[in-house]
C-alpha cells in the first residue's frame, strides 16, 4: 500500500471530498525529530453557485502548514493549498466555503477555521 493510500484512511472523508493528497513525506524538524507532512491540494471543483463560464481557476494561494493529530511518536502537519478562483471579466476572486464540513466532522479546530476562512490566530499557521 502506498503512503497516500494509507493516509487516505486516516483523514476525514469530508476533507478528501474536496482535497487531493498531493504528497506524504517524513521530514525532520529543527531539533532533528521526525514529522509527517501531508500535502493537500484543493480539487478543481468550482464552488457551488458559480459557473465555469464566468470563473476560472488561477492556481493556488500559498500553502498553510497546520498541525493535526499526531501519530505515535511523530507530529503530523497538513500542508493545505486552497484553489484561487477568479471571475473572467471583473477579476473578483472567490474561495470555496467549507463551513459545512466543520459541523459533525473530525477536523481539528485550526483546520476547520482555516477552511472556513476565519483563521483564529494567523501566527499559529506561519511555522
Amino acid at each position: 500500500m502506498e503512503n497516500r493510500d494509507l493516509v487516505s484512511h486516516i483523514l476525514p472523508p469530508e476533507l478528501l471530498d474536496h482535497f487531493s493528497i498531493s504528497g506524504v513525506e517524513e521530514v525532520k524538524d529543527k531539533d532533528g525529530l521526525s514529522e509527517i507532512e501531508i500535502s493537500l491540494s484543493e480539487k478543481n471543483i468550482l464552488p457551488l453557485g458559480y459557473t465555469r463560464s464566468d470563473y476560472e481557476s488561477k492556481g493556488f494561494y500559498g500553502p498553510k502548514r497546520i498541525q493535526d493529530f499526531p501519530l505515535p511518536g511523530k507530529a503530523v502537519y497538513l500542508v493545505v493549498k486552497r484553489r484561487r478562483w477568479r471571475h473572467k471579466k471583473n477579476k473578483q476572486e472567490i474561495k470555496s466555503d467549507y463551513s459545512f464540513i466543520t459541523e459533525g466532522s473530525k477536523l481539528t479546530t485550526e483546520l476547520a477555521d482555516f477552511l472556513k476562512g476565519t483563521g483564529r490566530d494567523a501566527s499559529r499557521y506561519d511555522k
